[in-house]
């Protein structure tokens, strides 16, 4: 050993000062609470105990792995970063869901989801405990593996039940049992004991990085010095490229896995949802966490290389981080880093083990007591007892297997390789989490098939070498096969080879898994209950819960009877609170079964609660099968109203735009019908003018000369003002059809505008007003067609001839704005109110009443100019008030289409 060690007494009685702190800490937590000033209810405390992700495994094993590795550790952090990126989606999704259920686990989560299924909640609960039996004996492997180490024993060799390993899982199971199983409500928080980890990770970053800090400025002058030893070791110095961590090849696997492990892991689901005080506390999160993981594993790699120039093959790297600061006399650093790894390693006991045991008592004991009934339990009138008995003996029990595993074998693995065992194996659970969120097809059956499938293939691939490695198996089990059956080999199963095991585990598991969950869910038809939990989940940011329908139960269970089963698992405290105010004789009816049933849940599961309904009333006005029967109708009755909510919604909308679609023939008959008076009045005006003179010209040839000439001028201009009348109902029907010819191309706009104020001068000379030209010089040339640019023009020049009172100005101007040329005429008349503005517009459209004071006109001008500019890529509009004149705009783009200063209007 190169170093000196400390004397173990020492490192004993500062580990039993630091258990006690945390005792003390979590005590203080619990009694705020009690005062009303919980803790957690911090976004930051929340955002810090999910740092309960950062177990021994990255304290020591990342230094373990990253020596082998180089920069090959990072795929276990950046798995839970890109889950942190979609957690605003599917981390509030799943907050969400789990506050309105009062979900209790991640097991009762998924039961839920599929008809609050006892069988999948029990199936997801064994395989959590198994599964994660391998993570805890990590914990337990690192604290003793680096107690030995700072203090030169090697204790269990005589008496496996008096080393450091079985100290600490005896601490945190008194620990769990006293912070962790309170109260019976699961679903309710345990301030205390998430204050305590929220510290933890505190502590075990802060150690880390003074670590980090001693390794690469205490024992390496800098990064500068470090990089520089290196140099003289090519093969340290590779670990600083990517060429390792690449030609292993579990690169993409492990950040798979890592990603599935921070939804998935119990503890972590624990302390991510269940503990969840508020949603918005998951905004804090989404940055704290990542950055966490990031200060904590920013000296990974220079801790392992620095290990590896000094101690080289010599020294187990997981334990590098205890040995270079007792390498450099730093006994206290050393201390503190020993500190740091038993803060991580007991952090992730507590909260496994809460959540474990949680799992073992609502979703496998108690299913199976409530089913047998046996006679204590049934003249029992208080189970709360029961309840935290059978908590606090499933986490001594599952510590205790965690601890057997860890003498059985744990030594045959490094902190990594378990941890990745445990990660492969509550990654089964994705596929029926995730696909339940989203699909609403997906059913029981399916994910019953598909865990099981995924399950017995993790089994086989990896929880049962790890023993055969470890000799208490055959080696044979893993060269030739269970039986000698070479296609059964658990690292080539079916003849696949080439994979490392991890990755070989997780194709076949998930192939099983995925491909057994979408097959039979495709197949099944779920029943009502499954289609009511569907809709909870899949539209839960869509839908709150909905108020329990109104029914006529015959035979129904009576409120009492409710109240009854309610103060056995919850205390009569509960149940009176519950049903204050409601005759106990009373039947209790749909509304009142789903209060019970979600009390219920919040003790002992959604699974658990339906059964413990179901064997509420002996005999009596309803028996088991009845009250399921309730159950699942209430569930029918709550699918098949959103069901008709949804309906109803659709056929809203369709009554509503319906609706609009009325109105708008009914406007645009009235519009048909005033263009039919307009126009039957504006053809009849010159007809009529027509008729009479060119009469009076045919019956009287002998008319004077100058009558005769004025009569002649009159029909003239009644035919230039019929044809301009016909001319415009062509243009807009050309238009309307899509058959005008245009030819766009670059032209000078100056010109056209020249042309127009040309052709309007006499208009403007007859109605007695000036008219000015603004034109800006040398004006860019523009994208559009001179002839239809130029029938703009005349007609906005016309109008606002028409309006503009004797003597006054009206003004055309154009400059550039922006990436387009903006052409106004304005005049002096008398205005438009902005409610008019729009319309003027539209076709057929005219400001005043159609057979009084409407100006004369079919109200086409201004539709046709508006399509044409629309056409051209530009836009049209007016600016004015009542009394003020108006200002009509349009916009044409430039030619070159060089962008400009913004257009302001």
């Amino acid at each position: 050993m190169p170093w000196t060690p400390m004397p173990w007494l020492t490192v004993l009685l500062v580990s039993l000062a630091y258990l006690s702190a945390l005792f003390a800490i979590a005590h203080w937590a619990d009694r705020r609470a009690a005062a009303g000033r919980s803790v957690i209810a911090s976004p930051t405390v929340y955002a810090l105990s999910l740092g309960v992700y950062c177990t021994t495994w990255t304290f020591y094993g990342s230094v373990g792995r990253a020596a082998s590795l180089g920069i090959g550790f990072l795929p276990i952090y950046l798995g839970p970063t890109l889950i942190m990126l979609l957690a605003p989606l599917l981390m509030r999704k799943i907050l969400r869901i789990a506050k309105t259920q009062r979900i209790t686990s991640i097991a009762d989560f998924i039961a839920s989801r599929y008809g609050r299924s006892p069988l999948l909640g029990g199936l997801v609960a064994l395989t959590a405990v198994v599964g994660v039996t391998p993570y805890i004996a990590l914990q337990l492997k690192a604290v003793a593996v680096s107690f030995d180490a700072l203090t030169g024993t090697f204790s269990g060799d005589d008496s496996p039940f008096l080393d450091t390993g079985f100290a600490v899982a005896a601490a945190m199971a008194l620990f769990a049992m006293v912070f962790g199983t309170r109260q019976i409500d699961s679903a309710e928080h345990h301030p205390g004991m998430v204050a305590a980890v929220a510290f933890e990770s505190l502590v075990k970053l802060v150690a880390f990085l003074a670590v980090g800090v001693f390794v690469v400025w205490g024992l390496h002058g800098g990064l500068e010095g470090l990089f520089a030893e290196t140099a003289a070791h090519p093969d340290i110095q590779a670990l600083f490229a990517a060429g390792p961590a690449l030609d292993d090849g579990t690169w993409a696997t492990t950040m798979l896995l890592a990603a599935a492990a921070i939804l998935c892991l119990p503890r972590q689901f624990q302390v991510m949802v269940i503990e969840n005080v508020e949603e918005r506390h998951l905004n804090r999160a989404l940055w704290l966490f990542p950055l966490y993981m990031l200060l904590i594993n920013l000296f990974v790699l220079p801790v392992a290389v620095s290990g590896l120039l000094r101690f080289g093959g010599g020294t187990d790297p997981d334990l590098f981080v205890v040995a270079l600061p007792l390498s450099g006399g730093l006994d206290a650093l050393a201390l503190l880093a020993f500190l740091g790894g038993l803060s991580a390693a007991a952090g992730m006991i507590a909260v496994e083990s809460v959540a474990l045991s949680t799992m073992v008592c609502n979703d496998l004991v108690m299913p199976a007591l409530l089913r047998l009934r046996p006679p204590a339990l049934e003249r029992s009138a208080d189970l709360s007892r029961l309840l935290l008995a059978i908590r606090r003996a499933a986490i001594v029990v599952i510590l205790l297997l965690g601890y057997v595993y860890f003498r059985v074998a744990g030594s045959a693995y490094a902190l990594v390789s378990i941890g990745l065992i445990s990660f492969a194996a509550v990654a089964q659970f994705a596929p029926a989490l995730i696909g339940g969120l989203y699909w609403r097809g997906a059913t029981r059956r399916g994910a019953l098939a598909g865990l099981a499938g995924g399950a017995l293939v993790w089994t086989h691939t990896l929880l049962l070498p790890s023993f055969a490695r470890s000799g208490w198996l055959p080696a044979s089990f893993i060269e030739s096969g269970p039986w000698g059956i070479a296609a059964l080999r658990p690292y080539a199963l079916f003849g696949l080879e080439g994979f490392d095991p991890l990755t070989h585990a997780l194709f076949w598991s998930g192939l099983v898994n995925i491909g057994l969950y979408i097959a039979l869910s495709l197949a099944d038809r779920p029943d009502s209950a499954q289609q009511a939990q569907a809709i909870a989940f899949v539209e839960a940011f869509e839908r709150s819960e909905p108020a329990e329908p109104p029914a006529d139960w015959q035979g129904a269970a009576s409120v009492g009877d409710l109240a009854r089963v309610v103060a056995r698992f919850l205390g009569p405290l509960r149940a009176e609170a519950a049903f204050a105010g409601d005759d106990p004789a009373s039947p209790a009816g749909p509304e009142r079964l789903r209060i019970a049933e979600r009390l219920l849940a919040g003790a002992i599961g959604g699974a658990s609660a339906r059964v413990a309904l179901a064997s509420a009333v002996p005999g009596g006005a309803v028996g088991t099968a009845e009250l399921l029967r309730m159950l699942d109708e209430t569930s029918h009755v709550i699918a098949h109203s959103r069901q008709l909510e949804e309906k109803t919604a659709a056929l809203e909308r369709a009554t509503d735009a319906l609706r609009a679609a009325n109105e708008r023939l009914t406007e645009l008959d009235r519009l048909k019908d005033e263009f039919l008076s307009t126009v039957t009045h504006e053809l009849r005006t010159p007809l009529t003018a027509i008729r009479a003179l060119t009469e009076i010209l045919h019956d009287d040839p002998d008319l004077d000369p100058a009558q005769r000439h004025e009569f002649l001028g009159v029909v003239i201009a009644e035919s230039e003002r019929l044809t301009r009348l016909i001319n415009q109902l062509l243009d807009m029907a050309k238009i309307e059809a899509g058959a005008v010819e245009w030819s766009i191309a670059a032209m000078d706009p100056a010109a056209a505008l020249e042309q127009a104020a040309a052709s309007t001068a006499g208009l403007f000379q007859e109605r007695g007003v000036a008219l000015d030209t603004a034109l800006a010089t040398s004006l860019p040339p523009v994208l559009g067609d001179h002839d239809r640019l130029v029938q703009v023009a005349v007609n906005l020049l016309s109008n606002a001839a028409k309006f503009a009172p004797a003597g006054s100005r009206v003004t055309l101007s154009a400059r550039v704005a922006g990436d387009a040329l903006r052409v106004a005429v304005s005049d002096g008349g008398p205005g438009i109110a902005p409610e008019h503005h729009a319309a003027v517009f539209d076709r057929f459209r005219q400001v005043g009443d159609p057979m009084t004071d409407k100006p004369a006109g079919t109200g086409l001008g201004l539709a046709i100019c508006k399509r044409i500019v629309e056409h051209l890529g530009g836009r049209i509009g007016v600016i004015s008030a009542p009394g003020a004149g108006a200002t009509f705009w349009f916009t044409v783009p430039l030619a070159d289409s060089v962008p400009r200063s913004p257009m302001t209007f």
